[in-house]
């Protein structure tokens, strides 16, 4: 179980490192700015909030596998990313992005743009307005936001199993070895530990994501 839990952790360290500078530079554009599509574009990017997650690892697959979209230019390059550790990353980090997107564009609407606007006449370029005002103002929701995306990183099931397979030792997280033990001869009593230490995971993660948020647990 330990060589799940560390991969567990290592998986939603690095999908949220690779969701959360996409979190953040679409949460500032949808908070700021008016364009043409942005409900289109908003709804494609919260379809893997809504979609099955074994829809969204098949999707993956189509454009990453070998016999993906993507699949002969990856293959020129040396790089295969279907069934890899690489690929539960990209599978986390794709079913994380949505909450951490919604948490980010909550926290610069919370910015008062006129802040941002007052750094420009003072002679501010608009990304150092960004860097020295709205981004400092708006850190706590998006520390939030990267506390949200990995803890769907450490629940993420679907699109792993799909997109990643479970290979133990490479792509088998505490859901998947939780699975993993309820198929095996052990039955349900030997998924009790990694399903303990799942739960108890998410509880310790809600609770840093109330206290960044600002809500005192009652």
């Amino acid at each position: 179980m330990t060589d799940a839990l560390c991969l567990s952790l290592l998986v939603g360290l690095f999908a949220a490192a690779l969701a959360m500078p996409f979190a953040v530079g679409f949460g500032y554009l949808f908070a700021r700015k008016r364009f043409p599509m942005r409900t289109v574009l908003e709804t494609l990017l919260m379809l893997p909030l809504v979609v099955p997650p074994v829809v969204t690892g098949y999707g993956l697959l189509l454009l990453f596998g070998k016999r993906g979209f993507l699949g002969p230019i990856l293959r020129v390059g040396g790089l295969e990313i279907a069934f890899t550790g690489l690929a539960a990353v990209l599978a986390a980090a794709v079913m994380g992005f949505p909450l951490a997107f919604r948490a980010c564009r909550l926290a610069f609407e919370g910015v008062d743009p006129r802040l941002e606007q007052a750094a420009r006449t003072l002679g501010a370029r608009p990304w150092i307005a960004f860097r020295t005002v709205s981004l400092p103002l708006a850190r706590g929701g998006i520390i939030a936001a990267a506390v949200l995306a990995f803890a769907r990183s450490l629940g993420e099931f679907g699109a792993t199993m799909v997109f990643a397979g479970n290979i133990e030792g490479e792509t088998r997280t505490l859901p998947l070895l939780v699975y993993s033990r309820m198929q095996g001869l052990g039955g349900m009593e030997d998924a009790v530990a990694p399903a303990l230490a799942s739960v108890g995971l998410a509880l310790v993660l809600l609770l840093v994501g109330d206290r960044l948020l600002g809500r005192k647990p009652e």
